[in-house]
This record gives C-alpha cells, structure tokens and sequence, in this order.
C-alpha cells in the first residue's frame, strides 16, 4: 500500500497495490500492519455503507463529539465521489482548513480521516456506494454536523448539490457550533 499524507497533517490517502490478471484484479483493501507501517494507529469496531443513487447527493459535513468522536477510513466501491475533510479542532493551526480527493471504484484509492475532523463528500456519478470503518460506534446523541456551504471554511464541491438531506441543509455554521470538543495536540 501507498500511504501518502495530504496538506492537511493527519489526514492520509492510501492506494492499494491492485494485482490484475485474465481473471481481474484482486487487492488488499485494509491491512492494519501497513496501516501502523505508514504511522496510523486505530483500531476500527465498524464498517458503514451507504449508496446514493443521483450524482450531485452531498452527504456532510458530519462529526462525532468526544467521548465518541471516530477516525474513519473511507472507500468508494461503486462511481466515484469527491471525499472531504475539515479540521475542526481548536486550537490547532489548520482549523477551519480542508481536503478534498476523488475516490472511486476506479481508483481504488482510499481516505484516512482522524478524530477531530469533519467529514462529507459528493457524488460526482449516479449510483455510488461507499464503504468505511469506524474507530467508534455511532452515538446519535454525540452526533453533529456544520453547513456544507460554510463560507469560513469555503470547501469547493465542483458542483452545486442536487439533494441534500435536511439536517444537512439546515445544519449551523462552524463558528455557530460551541459544543465542538476536539482540542488539538
């Protein structure tokens, strides 16, 4: 595996060494020896999925607060999407900075979000599915969320959302949010 750190510290693209042959490909999609072998140490406890049927679905920006907030490590098996991380932790010196990266079935890559980050991403084709672990349980009471279109923070989607939930689009503005417990360090 290619493990490759974004601009935002923290936050890592893995590639996958994918091995092809007349049959078609096999891979290894998660190794927690590599993963600890490219300096990240988690211990996941669950896998999500979710599918999205109409390209321009926007799904975020979705936090947890401590004690459950979760590191996440997020793939797409089906179309392709542009995956996005926040850093919301006070204090530290990329608050309010973000990361995009185009995952897709296609290219296999991969995003490793840690605690302490928002998350949400676009799909960018119809019919998407994707897949990702968790290093903590959901807890509904523990679950936020900031405004996907948040000026502070001025993530470029490449597009305007077609469907977006309504908790997502009423969701309050990071400098609203004061409940955020992450503190960075």
């Amino acid at each position: 595996m290619k493990i490759t750190e974004t601009e935002l510290k923290g936050v890592y693209v893995i590639e996958p060494k994918v091995f092809g042959d007349a049959r078609g490909w096999f891979m290894e999609s998660w190794s927690k020896k590599k993963l600890e072998e490219g300096g990240i140490h988690v211990d996941f406890v669950q896998d999500n999925q979710s599918f999205s049927a109409t390209k321009g679905t926007l799904r975020g920006l979705h936090y947890q607060l401590n004690p459950m907030c979760q590191a996440k490590l997020l793939r797409c098996t089906r179309g392709e999407i542009l995956d996005v991380a926040v850093d919301i932790r006070k204090g530290s010196p990329q608050y309010a900075k973000w990361v995009g990266v185009k995952l897709s079935a296609e290219n296999k890559k991969q995003l490793f979000i840690p605690r302490g980050f928002a998350h949400g991403f676009i799909t960018l084709t119809d019919d998407v599915e994707v897949q990702y672990k968790a290093d903590n349980y959901y807890a509904p009471e523990c679950d936020g969320n900031i405004r996907w279109n948040d000026p502070e923070i001025g993530v470029d989607w490449g597009m305007e959302p077609v469907i977006l939930s309504d908790k997502d689009r009423n969701a309050p503005l990071l400098r609203e949010r004061t409940e955020l417990n992450f503190v960075y360090g």
